[in-house]
């Protein structure tokens, strides 16, 4: 019998439902909605007990590892970090990791969990985890059911069965987001919110998924095997995780198994799927007003704000959500996280870019930010993190200027290097090889002009790159 638990963290979604602040290039489980931590990395320390859980393996996108790899860092944990080719929902992402798992340890108990959900209190979680520990060594899949804190519409439910072993009961019906009367009833009926968080055997979660869709697991498998390694990260192989069908866990084996089973758990927990959600778990003004960043509010009740640098002063209103960042406003109602998915819908066709990335991009060296931008110049604000450096590299239409406001860069300009110190500067000729590191001990920061006929990122040639990007 298997006593410790393998994590698998599902770190791979693009995270919308709370744009502006979550896009594609930072979706929201690598933001910091409710302290120092964000939601991925109060996931991974919620299983770090070793008494308990082995080390961790996480599942993302390509395009996340680097930050992937910068928050596991900040917390002191080291995981084995899996890279999808292509988003091909829960269910190949599970399967991928369970038989990452079961090579490790052809008897692996795995726990997948969402990266971007919020537990309240992690030791009802861990004892719920304990729980079901019995139920996986005995062949079960293991859901866990929130006892619902009040009837929502904006989650799925579980019937519980019969008894099980403890406190393991038999799943009866998993159903779809009720209405709010259906909702109403499934909590006085004892129904359990679905948290979409399991526990299994890898071996038996393998053999369930394949007995419903025995290629696609036969693929994944071989995406495992036949993966390589690329500066610490496994990356699964292209071609064989693509053929895989694109479906949820649920609907590819939790929905048709007989051996589905679900422990109860009150954790206070939450999915954050809207910012109403984010506001249900915000600290609120005696008229129920909550804030992140600087904001007033005279008249208004149960707003929600969320600002990353103007102050945001709300008067006379209720029931608001008011996101600011530094190149988009959302003003929404409360309680219509539809109307927001709608909304960034159309976004996509008339503004992409607004869905895609902040101002603020973060790369594996550091970030930079854009902070104007006209028909033949660019100015932005660039920081280097101590030791990092930027590719070596060229552009075909476009000169820069660097001026050093913070740290001490080293520059390479063909085949010059000079060290440049704070307030000084250095130009970068069009079609210069050119490359920018960090050898100090504080960030590198650094205001860089671009003067040409054209300023896309695009016209990056990168000739060596630490990071592998050229």
């Amino acid at each position: 019998m298997t006593e410790r638990i393998i994590p698998l963290i599902m770190c791979g979604g693009a995270g919308t439902r709370l744009w502006p602040a979550s896009r594609e290039g930072r979706p929201k489980q690598f933001l910091r909605l409710f302290g120092t931590r964000s939601t991925f990395q109060d996931t991974l320390l919620r299983v770090s007990d070793p008494t308990l859980f082995e080390r961790a393996i996480v599942i993302t996108n390509a395009a996340y590892r680097f930050m992937v790899a910068e928050q596991l860092a900040e917390i002191g944990l080291e995981a084995d970090v899996l890279l999808e080719p292509a988003r091909r929902d829960s269910g190949p992402a599970i399967a991928a990791g369970a038989a990452f798992a079961h090579g490790r340890d052809p008897q692996a108990v795995v726990l997948a969990l969402a990266a971007d959900h919020v537990v309240r209190d992690p030791a009802a979680f861990v004892a719920a985890c304990r729980e079901g520990l019995e139920g996986a060594n005995a062949g079960r899949i293991v859901t866990f059911g929130v006892t619902p804190e009040f009837p929502s519409t904006e989650y799925g439910y579980i019937r519980p069965g019969e008894p099980l072993d403890g406190a393991i009961r038999a799943v009866a019906k998993f159903v779809e987001k009720p209405d709010a009367a259906t909702a109403t009833a499934y909590v006085a009926e004892g129904y359990l919110w679905n948290s979409g968080n399991f526990m299994f055997r890898a071996e038996t979660l393998l053999g369930e998924y394949a007995a419903f869709d025995a290629d696609s697991v036969a693929t994944v498998t071989e995406a495992v095997t036949s993966a390589g390694r690329d500066l610490g990260f496994v990356t699964l192989d292209k071609a064989a995780f693509e053929k895989a069908n694109a479906i949820s866990i649920d609907y590819a084996v939790m929905e048709k198994t007989r051996k589905a089973a679900v422990v109860a758990v009150s954790c206070g927990w939450s999915d954050v799927g809207s910012w109403h959600a984010v506001w249900e778990l915000s600290a609120k003004d005696e008229q129920g007003n909550a804030a992140q960043g600087d904001a007033v509010f005279e008249g208004a009740r149960n707003c929600n704000v969320s600002t990353d640098k103007a102050l945001v002063a709300l008067e006379g209103v209720e029931d608001l959500v008011v996101v600011a960042t530094q190149d988009a406003i959302l003003v929404s109602r409360q309680k219509d996280p539809g109307g927001l998915k709608r909304l960034v819908g159309k976004l996509r066709k008339v503004a992409p870019q607004v869905t895609e990335d902040h101002l603020k991009v973060h790369r594996p060296w550091g970030s930079y930010q854009s902070l104007d931008i006209g028909d033949r110049h660019q100015v932005k604000r660039i920081v280097v993190k101590a030791g990092g450096r930027l590719s070596l590299q060229k552009h075909h239409h476009r000169s820069e200027h660097w001026i050093v406001v913070r740290g001490t860069a080293l520059v390479t300009v063909n085949d010059l290097q000079k060290i440049v110190h704070e307030n000084e500067s250095i130009y970068i000729p069009i079609g210069a090889v050119h490359r920018m590191e960090n050898p100090g001990k504080i960030p590198l920061e650094l205001i860089e002009v671009q003067t040409g006929s054209y300023l896309g990122e695009d016209d990056i040639i990168r000739i060596e790159d630490d990071y592998k990007r050229s």
